[in-house]
Formats: structure tokens, C-alpha cells, sequence
């Protein structure tokens, strides 16, 4: 019993160490990495050296070089954060803290709002905060597979007498499943429609997309909407989805969020509403999959509202909407 939950344990730190080296990797080369990768940045010597540090896996020393870098050079504060986040969650480091590291890159967002780090700092908190409640779902859940497992091992016994049981039923049984066969022949179920689709309905409470043709349900997806899901969108730089009936009018397959198809907000009624509120109302509002370079994060990324307003699905299944929504179709975006 003991050494089967050490080895539930055991796969899940292995996954949890291989996915954030997949995000670390991530960051690091595509761009948005760490300083110690090019070797040149601002703030001179004392960045360079606790860089020296980290490359020699020093890394509470490397977290003191950047804790000084970032008081002699307050401009850098935002890099030397993300460096020391960086530290703190590597898989590398004996000594990593995830909730530490989350602290440095809460405190970049916040106090940094402009910064290049931002984006990835953002990426790095959606990971963690995952991880964390992965890890708490797991110990939660290990008393309770310790009970099952003493239950189990209660119930062989019942088992067993009931085998006998069983096998005595053997030829009620096969009786049985042939007069189901024979019922399953002569049910025959309604036709599953296959599209192509009439309509879009966009369900923000549920986070629910479903595809229509002629009233039925071809196929429902789980969704993320806007940053702020909250009501209608209003105006441009809202991060709001729109409310409203809309048409698919086109479609981008070199979209950076894999493949796009384009809803046709604004309509006439959002166009009075911004311009009674005096504002643009914004546009550019699209179903689409993921940000190029994040496929693997799947159907994660549903537990957070993430978009700029568009509704976001995984890569696999905006392929499958594509495929079944042709230009025009009727988009209906509920509250």
C-alpha cells in the first residue's frame, strides 16, 4: 500500500518537473528568455555575476546576485524578478519554491505592467498555480485511496463467494444479452447530424460553444473568453466578448493562433451603444486556437479566461470547427 502511493507521488513530481522544463524551455528560446542565454544586458557587473552563479548551478547564490543587482539597479527590477523566478521554480534547483517564484512574478505584473517579462511572466503563474493545486488535489486525494485500498482488500473475500454466484447466473446471463442484441436491432437511433453547420451558439456562462444544424447539436466544445467575461463588449481595449447575433464573415489559416475564423463584431446595435458611450467600439474579435508555440497546453487552458476577447479553443478542435462552419454562418453569442 505504502509503496504504491510513493510511486503515485513519484510519477507525479517526474510529470510535474518534465512540464515545467517544457514551459522554462519555452520561454528561454523563444525570445522572450532569460538575460544569461545572450550574456549582454543593463546593469553591468552585478548581473553578470550572479548569471556566473546560475550557469554553475550555484543558485542561492545567483538569487543573492540578483536580489543586489536589482537594489543597485532599480530600473532592472523587473528582469532581476523574473531571474530570480526563474531560479525558484527551475527543476534543476535542490532548493525551488514555487510559492516564492510566484511571488516574483505576481509582483512584476503588478509593478511592471509595461515590461518585456510580463507575457512570460503571466505563463509562468498560469503553470505554477496549476501545479499547486495539482499537488494539493493529489494529497487530498491520497487518505482516500488508502481507504479504498482497505476496502478493496475487505471485499476480496465477498468477491469471491459472489464469483460463485456469478457463474451460476452464466446462462441467465447469455439469455439476457441475446435478448438485448435483439432489441438493439430493432432501435434504431435517430441520425447524429455531421454539418455542415447553420449556426454558432456561444454560451459565456457554461463556457460552452456548441455547433447547430437545424436545431441539433452537431458538437460542443469547452471555451476561454476575454480577460473580463463580464457583460457585453463596449468599447476597444475592453477585454470583453461580445454579446449579440453575429456571421462567420472569414476566415485565416496563417493566424497566430494556429487558425482563426473572424466573427463579424461590431454590428449596428454595438455601434450606437460606443457611439452613445462616445468610444470605438473595437473589433478583430475571432474564434481561434492557440498562441503559436503553446498547442501543448491543451485543454489547460480552459481554467482561465485569457483571450483579449475572442473565444479560444485547442488547436485540434478549431480545426474541427473550421471544418464544419462555413463563411456567413449565424453566430450567436449569449450572456
Amino acid at each position: 500500500m505504502g509503496e504504491g502511493m510513493r510511486e503515485v507521488r513519484r510519477v507525479s513530481r517526474n510529470w510535474e518537473q518534465l512540464c515545467l522544463f517544457v514551459v522554462l524551455a519555452t520561454i528561454l528560446f523563444t525570445g522572450g528568455g532569460c538575460s544569461h542565454l545572450d550574456g549582454t544586458f543593463g546593469g553591468g557587473s552585478a548581473f553578470e555575476e550572479a548569471n556566473s552563479h546560475f550557469v554553475l548551478r550555484d543558485y542561492q547564490a545567483a538569487l543573492k546576485g540578483y536580489e543586489l543587482a536589482s537594489k543597485k539597479y532599480p530600473t532592472t527590477g523587473d528582469r532581476a524578478l523574473f531571474e530570480m523566478g526563474i531560479i525558484l521554480s527551475h527543476p534543476d534547483n535542490p532548493q525551488k519554491e514555487y510559492g516564492k517564484a510566484l511571488d516574483c512574478y505576481r509582483t512584476l505584473i503588478k509593478e511592471y505592467p509595461r515590461s518585456s517579462y510580463r507575457q512570460d511572466s503571466e505563463m509562468m503563474v498560469f503553470y505554477l498555480v496549476n501545479v499547486t493545486i495539482k499537488d494539493k488535489l493529489i494529497d487530498s486525494q491520497r487518505n482516500e485511496i488508502e481507504v479504498l485500498q482497505r476496502e478493496v482488500q475487505n471485499q476480496r473475500q465477498e468477491a469471491r463467494a459472489l464469483q460463485l454466484e456469478i457463474e451460476k447466473k452464466v446462462g441467465e446471463i447469455a439469455v439476457l444479452q441475446q435478448e438485448i442484441a435483439a432489441q438493439e436491432e430493432e432501435i434504431s437511433p435517430p441520425p447524429v447530424p455531421t454539418g455542415p453547420a447553420d449556426k454558432v451558439l456561444i454560451e459565456k456562462k457554461e463556457r460552452r460553444l456548441t455547433l447547430l444544424s437545424k436545431g441539433e447539436v452537431i458538437k460542443s466544445y469547452k471555451i476561454s473568453l476575454g480577460e473580463n467575461p463580464n457583460g457585453p463588449k463596449e468599447r476597444q481595449g475592453d477585454n470583453k466578448t461580445p454579446e449579440g447575433i453575429y456571421r462567420i464573415d472569414s476566415r485565416n489559416n496563417d493566424s497566430q493562433y494556429h487558425l482563426s475564423l473572424h466573427i463579424s463584431y461590431p454590428n449596428e446595435q454595438d455601434k450606437k451603444r460606443a457611439k452613445q458611450l462616445g468610444v470605438a467600439p473595437g473589433g478583430n474579435i475571432m474564434i481561434h486556437g492557440m498562441r503559436n508555440g503553446f498547442s501543448w497546453f491543451g485543454e489547460h487552458h480552459t481554467s482561465i479566461d485569457w483571450t483579449k476577447g475572442c473565444i479560444a479553443v485547442t488547436d485540434e478542435e478549431i480545426q474541427e470547427i473550421a471544418e464544419l462552419v462555413p463563411i456567413g454562418t449565424v453566430v450567436e453569442i449569449m450572456p
